[in-house]
């Protein structure tokens, strides 16, 4: 049992003050589950995920139910959640799913390339270059609605197939989303392959190629137990902006040794003992934390969920 006034902050320098969370259980979270999650269902974690004090939740994906049946249900869900005081953005992969977003309102979309050829290939069967022109009249129609366009940037880090991945080359893509128009990027270590020194360097390598530190999130999977010591990495480089899935929920459904996203628990409670404040109630997000895996039927693989909720480990 955790006794209270834990954790105990202890500040350290250089970090920020506040970090937004971009909380993506809703979607990334879900797009793997085996067994199909009620639209009901889906409606009511994104509710409790806003009580919790979560002000960024990605709510779904506008992509063909062929591709991701588990989110084949976006226009039903997206009314549900609409009227929340939250930014809800969502994955619009073609003009078509913009259209669909677009009609239902949305403020907020995400496009989604690849660093590597291989995983363009998996994921949207085009390559790199291929998938950047497809992304173009999409965030160029976005913006002209007033839309914020987030980049996604899978395999910045490593690739099942291709192994390393070399920094200029992630450098080059991330560059071409910022000039397109799109107005953040979320850096993806879709396999959690990623080590700080890793983190550091890209960052780095980034900025000397005049993409701003503002503009970039950092997205972490805990494949080899690495996520929050990157995170940190990034925090100490200036990020203010990271992802993470209630309760260590997610996968990737195109690479298979993707394990679970770095939980939002986990990374609350380290940020908490820094002193750095992200305006989530720490013990609402781990009761829905635990609803929600009620709702999956098995307990949720965060440590912090679990040392909270006395769940069996």
């Amino acid at each position: 049992m955790t006794a209270p006034g834990l954790p105990m902050t202890v500040p350290a320098e250089g970090l920020p003050a506040r970090v937004r969370i971009h909380e993506v259980g809703a979607r990334d979270g879900l797009q793997n589950e085996k067994t199909a999650v009620p639209t009901e269902v889906k409606a009511e974690f994104v509710r409790r995920l806003a009580d919790a004090g979560l002000a960024t939740i990605e709510a779904t994906s506008f992509v063909h139910p062929k591709w991701v049946p588990q989110l084949a249900d976006a226009e039903q869900l997206f009314p549900q959640v609409a009227d929340l005081p939250v930014d809800l953005p969502v994955l619009v992969p073609n003009e078509r799913g913009l259209d669909r977003a677009l009609a239902l309102g949305a403020r907020r979309v995400a496009v989604f390339a690849s660093a590597t050829e291989s995983f363009a290939k998996a994921n949207l069967n085009r390559t790199v270059d291929e998938a950047l022109a497809m992304f173009e009249p999409v965030v160029s129609r976005a913006k002209a609605e007033q839309v914020h366009v987030r980049g996604y940037l899978s395999m910045c880090f490593g690739d099942p197939w291709e192994g390393p991945v070399p920094v200029p080359q992630v450098v080059r893509v991330c560059r071409a989303l910022l000039d397109m128009g799109c107005d953040e990027l979320s850096l993806g270590d879709t396999i959690g392959v990623a080590t700080p020194g890793h983190v550091t360097s890209l960052l780095t390598a980034l900025n000397a190629e005049g993409v701003p530190t503002g503009a970039l999130g950092v997205h972490f999977h805990d494949t080899y137990g690495q996520a929050l010591a990157n995170t940190l990495a990034a925090l100490r480089h200036g990020v203010t902006t990271v992802d993470a899935s209630a309760g260590g929920l997610g996968g990737c459904p195109y690479a298979k040794s993707a394990t679970g996203n770095l939980a939002t628990e986990d990374l609350v409670w380290m940020l908490q003992g820094l002193g750095i404040d992200t305006g989530v109630d720490l013990g609402r997000l781990v009761a829905t934390s635990v609803w929600m895996a009620e709702q999956l039927g098995r307990p949720s693989p965060s440590r912090t969920v679990r040392a909270l909720s006395h769940q069996e480990q």
